[in-house]
């Protein structure tokens, strides 16, 4: 935590501000925390917690652009601390004079540098864990975040993504999971079976050994051959889940369905099922000894994939049009469309789940795309507008 008030007493120094502040967002998605601020003496875990429904703040994570007005303390100026479309959090600055545009330009670099700083220290301490949670978790809540990527949010030349997950009141064990190899995209969204720690658990063993089998380099097959051995083998009950592999030079698709949900794919504005084959669930080989089947998908430049868990689509997942929603949200970076999508079955919950929902979406913009087009750790031509009217 020092490293980042060493880096905002810099910035003070540098640009003459009156007032540094770094705000990290929430894992919710709806509001960030004030964490630490440039003079400032901090006892305790305190943190001050503003919604971004609505704020300047929420301007400035989905257009992934900087702020700037006068105000009676100054210039104010906030930049998003962003890293490979992973909206971290932002920096804040109060500046006695209007900043000219290359001080603009220094200050968007630094808050670029941070996320650096963050995601260093972040091996090192719980506060930026902490100040990413609105409440203490329980222990199954804690296990199933531990079991999240690092990143919900990933930007390359040929994609961008973001995962969103809604645990249950009971906690359901969802997970979805990522990994961005040299030639190679890897998706995975799963569900055991179960509640609380019973899923937690079962969740370990099957992300694990997904995780083990990718790391190892074996195929799609063999990656749910393992991880339906393990849930097996550990007595962990079954799992439906959905593995994906992308090829980036090639654009080729492919995938393994154990029992889950069909993703959705919209093209051109319209979005469709893509019905495929579907195996058994992972834990199951047992009783059912059928091999996994890998299958193409058609994928094509411009589609935006949907991949999701059953509690997107029953219970009260079932009152939301999810096809409409993401036709409706086509024009927002993924970050946000995952999230208004979660959002909308929590609402329509009364805002307590009877289980996890959980998407993953993913644009896909080809092969032919080699360079990313960045401004302080986003492609600012791939961020959203600012609110309208959307959910």
């Amino acid at each position: 935590m020092e490293a980042v008030d060493v880096f905002a007493e810099e910035l003070l120094r540098r640009f003459g501000a009156t007032k540094v502040s770094f705000l990290i967002v929430d894992l919710t998605g709806r509001a960030v925390a004030r964490l630490s601020t440039a003079g400032a003496v901090e006892d305790g875990r305190e943190a001050e917690r503003i919604p971004l429904f609505g704020s300047v703040y929420e301007v400035v994570i989905r257009t992934q652009r900087p702020y700037q007005k006068a105000t009676d303390q100054g210039q104010r100026v906030i930049v998003p601390v962003t890293n490979r479309g992973d909206a971290i959090g932002l920096l804040e600055l109060f500046l006695p004079a209007t900043p000219a545009p290359d001080v603009l330009e220094a200050v968007g670099e630094a808050a670029h540098v941070l996320a650096y700083v963050v995601i260093a220290n972040g091996r090192f301490t719980d506060l930026y864990t902490w100040g990413k949670r609105s409440r203490p978790p329980t222990l199954a809540a804690e296990i199933q975040y531990q079991l999240l990527p690092p990143s919900l949010s990933c930007e390359a030349a040929q994609f961008t993504l973001c995962g969103s997950l809604e645990p249950s009141a009971a906690l359901s064990g969802d997970t979805f999971d990522y990994a961005l190899d040299r030639d190679t995209l890897h998706i995975s969204v799963t569900d055991p079976m179960g509640h609380d720690i019973d899923a937690a658990l079962a969740a370990t063993v099957l992300v694990g050994a997904l995780r083990g089998a990718r790391r190892a380099g074996a195929g799609l097959a063999e990656q749910a051959h393992l991880a339906d051995q393990a849930l097996a083998d550990h007595n962990r009950g079954h799992a439906t889940g959905q593995l994906l592999r992308i090829n980036l030079h090639t654009g080729r698709a492919q995938l393994v369905n154990a029992g889950h949900p069909w993703p959705l794919r919209m093209r051109d504005g319209i979005t469709e099922t893509i019905i495929c084959q579907v195996d058994h669930p992972f834990g199951l080989s047992v009783r059912l000894p059928q091999p996994y089947r890998v299958q193409d998908i058609d994928l094509r430049s411009g589609d935006r994939l949907l991949m999701l868990t059953d509690g997107m689509l029953e219970r009260h997942g079932d009152k939301v049009d999810l096809a409409d929603l993401l036709e409706k949200t086509r024009d927002l970076h993924p970050r946000e469309t995952a999230l208004i999508l979660t959002s909308a079955v929590l609402d329509a919950a009364g805002g307590r789940l009877e289980d996890d929902v959980t998407v993953m979406c993913l644009d896909w913009h080809g092969p032919q795309h080699t360079q990313r087009h960045v401004s302080s750790g986003a492609d600012t031509r791939q961020a959203s507008a600012a609110r309208t009217k959307y959910p």
